[in-house]
């Protein structure tokens, strides 16, 4: 197992860290006050369609893809020190056209969709040209358990009818958001997991509503947010569905082992600036005669920390390996293991970040309540941490099934 870099994607890596240093870095702040005082805050403002255009001119777009003919299909264990450096800003991400959820709307098109949909959808997404949002969670059921599913998507002749709610649609704010992808049931009485279909949705088909915003923390992350969607006999010819009607969970698990770790790497990138911030408060700021760095249990705090991410981030690096060498059958345990991980020790350092901070780290004046909201969504998302623990539980007992009691 070996995660030096190539001497190809050391490069990538570099000149993404020359320009988030140089472009991206500098401006987040002011980007951020332009943006909150616009009486309309959903707009793409000009300073991001410029940093686009400067990424792609120099090769740094479309890198999430391990797929050739899409970018410079890096794999996962070559793009995950990318993504960490992005996770440094809130911003970088889409500059860079390898933000979630559209990353894995285009790995959903890319290995499922029909070249009728990759044309449509696919070909604008990977020029940035629009963006998407992904539709799975619903408000009436416990989601953590995807089969609980409520929403339909019911194939009638040539079409096929979707009706159902969803919520926490990432994205659906943004003013280029023109397509979704929607999973609902088609069979009922199928297989547990060969009842439902993804089906790719433009967002000006009668009879999606998007209901409203849903504030995170009293933060509605504009201009991308995460919308309460319904869906009323919204009609589509049948070859929206991807793949086909009932490969939806297929679709899905395809879809979120590249994603996890995507989330999981940038999630450590924001650690180290976490980490970053609360080091240069602990050095800067004198209390009782003695830098805050110096005193109660601050030094162990600094340490721990530098341990944790180290670690996070091993892992992270070993299941993304793991991901590329094996698939991600074979990856299962480990890349539940890093979403367990990563948001975790996140959520830790952003919070003794805050603390050392004082006063200051629950304003606006630091990014440390965003990425706290961060941290806290992303023990949810893709999977709470409890369900990730009950799959690494049943993968390691399964080991020792000879011993198990039936």
């Amino acid at each position: 197992m070996d995660f030096s870099l190539s001497e190809r994607s050391q490069d990538y890596l570099n000149r993404v860290k020359s320009f988030m240093e140089k472009e991206i870095l500098p401006i987040e702040d002011e980007y951020f006050r332009e943006l909150k005082s616009l009486e309309n805050p959903w707009v793409v403002l000009p300073i991001i369609e410029t940093l686009k255009e400067k990424a792609k001119a120099e090769g740094l777009w479309n890198m999430f893809l391990p797929v050739e003919g899409y970018g410079p299909a890096l794999s996962n264990a070559e793009y995950a020190p990318i993504a960490e450096q992005t996770g440094r800003s809130f911003i970088a991400p889409e500059i860079f056209n390898c933000n979630a959820p559209d990353t894995g709307n285009m790995e959903v098109l890319v290995h499922y969709g029909s070249e009728q949909q990759k044309e449509q959808w696919l070909t604008p997404l990977l020029e940035g040209k629009i963006r998407s949002a992904f539709c799975m969670t619903e408000p009436g059921v416990a989601s953590s358990d995807a089969t609980n599913m409520a929403a339909t998507a019911m194939v009638e002749g040539d079409e096929v009818v979707l009706n159902g709610t969803k919520w926490w649609s990432t994205g659906i704010g943004h003013p280029d958001c023109q397509v979704l992808i929607f999973m609902g049931i088609s069979n009922p009485d199928a297989h547990r997991h060969q009842r439902h279909s993804m089906v790719l949705v433009p967002m000006n088909t009668p009879g999606v509503k998007v209901e409203r915003m849903l504030p995170v923390f009293g933060d509605l992350d504009e201009p991308y947010g995460h919308g309460e969607v319904s869906f009323t006999n919204v009609r589509l010819p049948k070859s929206a569905i991807i793949a086909g009607p009932g490969r939806g969970f297929e679709v899905a698990q395809g879809r979120l082992g590249p994603g996890r770790i995507h989330h999981c790497m940038r999630a450590i990138g924001a650690a180290e600036r976490a980490l970053d911030l609360l080091i240069k408060r602990a050095i800067s700021r004198e209390a009782f005669g003695q830098p805050l760095a110096k005193l109660g249990g601050n030094r162990d705090i600094i340490a721990n920390a530098r341990m944790s991410i180290e670690q996070a981030r091993l892992l992270t690096m070993k299941a993304a390996w793991t991901l590329d060498t094996k698939g991600i059958m074979g990856a299962m345990s480990d890349v539940s293991q890093i979403k367990v991980v990563a948001p975790n020790v996140l959520q830790t350092i952003v919070d003794q970040a805050i603390q050392i901070h004082g006063g200051a780290g629950m304003s606006d004046d630091f990014p440390l309540t965003q990425l706290f909201a961060y941290a806290r969504c992303l023990r949810l998302a893709d999977g709470p941490d409890e369900v990730h623990r009950l799959l690494i539980s049943k993968l390691e007992l399964a080991k020792y099934k000879n011993l198990m009691k039936k």
